[in-house]
């Protein structure tokens, strides 16, 4: 893995001095490109606090509340990735972070077995514990070459793609409209809409195609009755929750160290999400920039833990929007992440986003997740196969990673930490990858590529 400088390594054609992730674009475009990435993350960021608030039978009016809080803390926590505070925390790329599913079985299972003091007091815990082991994660970076986090970023796309067939068909198989033709001609027309933008038009438009995908497809989805804005009428203009909502933290010992697994599994996914946006933009990592990366997933735990949120990851389906619209500034991240704690602080706003129809959000998922995973395809072409066991590598992870998603339930019979290491595709298959090259790359004895054969002097 090449390692950058902490200054810039190009420049951007307006500015020679600046590099384009540092580049500040006109107040319109920023905006427009920023609720864009708000557009395409919303509904994977707000379905955590939905799946953990009914797993844990909380009452609605609750519920609300940890959605409020959710948008809260991954809007200061992608501000402070964007920005970044001083030599300390923040990645500095334009990435997107969003609470992360991987916490989402352990907090249900610490919630019943402890209590929600214990949910919060854990994740506390675990973000003082990242922050303690960030750096030393950080160094360990050469063990994640393109053999390794191509490998990871393939399956996390590969994996996306069923919750983006989930919001198109519905999650209800015996339901009258489970996957209904109009449903799917409504993301079809979507999916078509956004090539086309792509294709014919160039420039700021061209970057916006998502977006108009969003509009346009919820347009439509209004004369089809998909569209219900009825709770957006209910919602409260302003509204926040206390720190410690739910009474002072408790941190029992095992609830302690499951939240720290998750940490540590929240590593190692943004870890690689933070390495595939370095390449896009032409910013590789250093340690540090990584290191910093790492404290701000840490951060998000200990905010999460006093303001009632979740421990937030960089998202996925925006670094495939960073791929597909070719935007590299961070000051773009910045202005979703500023979006977010608007729809935290106005919860009628963030209820109009969260009734866009799963259709139209689902096709542009489709289209960002397939993103990420051509992504991944694209930086294994950086590894060399001829000659070594890479190709075994590459295809043992992700055979390993795929598994949980053709079988969520597969790893149903082993004890709690095994079914949140083996039960997420991504945690698995970063594992199995990670494993797997130090197996056969850096151990005495490795099988070395072949060298090329010499010209014949006599030809």
């Amino acid at each position: 893995m090449s390692q950058a400088p902490d200054a810039p390594a190009s420049a951007s054609t307006d500015n020679p001095a600046r590099h384009p992730v540092d580049e500040i674009l006109p107040v319109g475009r920023l905006g427009l490109l920023g609720l864009q990435h708000v557009l395409v993350m919303y509904t994977g960021c707000v379905t955590v606090p939905l799946v953990f608030g009914a797993a844990a039978k909380l009452d609605t009016s609750t519920i609300g509340l940890l959605i409020n809080a959710d948008l809260l803390v991954a809007g200061l926590v992608t501000m402070l990735q964007a920005l970044g505070i001083g030599r300390i925390l923040g990645v500095r790329l334009p990435v997107v972070a969003g609470a992360t599913f991987t916490a989402v079985t352990p907090m249900i299972l610490i919630a019943g077995e402890y209590g929600m003091q214990a949910v919060y007091g854990s994740m506390i815990a675990a973000g003082v514990f990242g922050l303690l082991v960030c750096v030393p994660f950080a160094r360990a970076v050469r063990f994640f070459p393109p053999l390794v986090s191509g490998s990871v970023i393939t399956v996390i796309g590969l994996s996306l793609i069923g919750v983006a067939a989930g919001l198109i068909a519905g999650q209800d198989a015996t339901a009258k409209d489970y996957a209904a033709p109009s449903h799917l001609a409504l993301a079809g027309g979507i999916v078509l809409l956004i090539v086309l933008v792509n294709r014919f038009t160039s420039g700021f438009v061209a970057q916006l195609g998502v977006l108009l995908g969003l509009v346009v497809g919820t347009l439509v989805a209004v004369p089809m009755g998909l569209t219900d804005f009825s709770s957006a009428k209910g919602a409260d203009w302003f509204g926040l929750a206390a720190p410690f909502h739910f009474g002072a933290p408790h941190f029992p010992i095992a609830a302690v160290i499951s939240m720290c697994v998750v940490m540590l599994v929240t590593f190692t996914e943004s870890t690689a999400d933070m390495l595939a946006v370095g390449e896009m933009t032409g910013r590789p990592l250093s340690k540090a920039d990584l290191a910093r990366g790492l404290a701000g997933d840490s951060v998000s735990g200990i905010f999460a833990g006093v303001m009632n949120g979740f421990v937030d990851t960089v998202f996925a389906q925006n670094v495939g929007l960073v791929g597909m619209t070719k935007v590299r500034s961070r000051y773009v991240a910045a202005v979703a992440g500023g979006i977010l704690v608007v729809l935290a602080l106005i919860p009628k706003l963030g209820e109009l986003v969260a009734s866009l129809p799963g259709p139209v959000i689902g096709a542009a998922g489709l289209v960002m997740f397939a993103t990420v995973t051509a992504v991944g395809i694209n930086t294994l072409r950086k590894v060399e196969f001829d000659g070594t066991s890479n190709l075994l590598i590459v295809a043992v992870s992700i055979g390993i990673g795929m598994l949980p998603v053709a079988a969520p339930t597969i790893y149903h019979s082993f004890p709690t930490w095994v079914q949140i290491i083996g039960g997420s595709a991504i945690t698995s298959a970063t594992l199995a990858a990670f494993l797997l090259n130090l197996l056969f790359n850096h151990t005495p004895g490795r099988r070395k590529p072949a060298p090329e054969s010499e010209p014949d002097p006599a030809t």
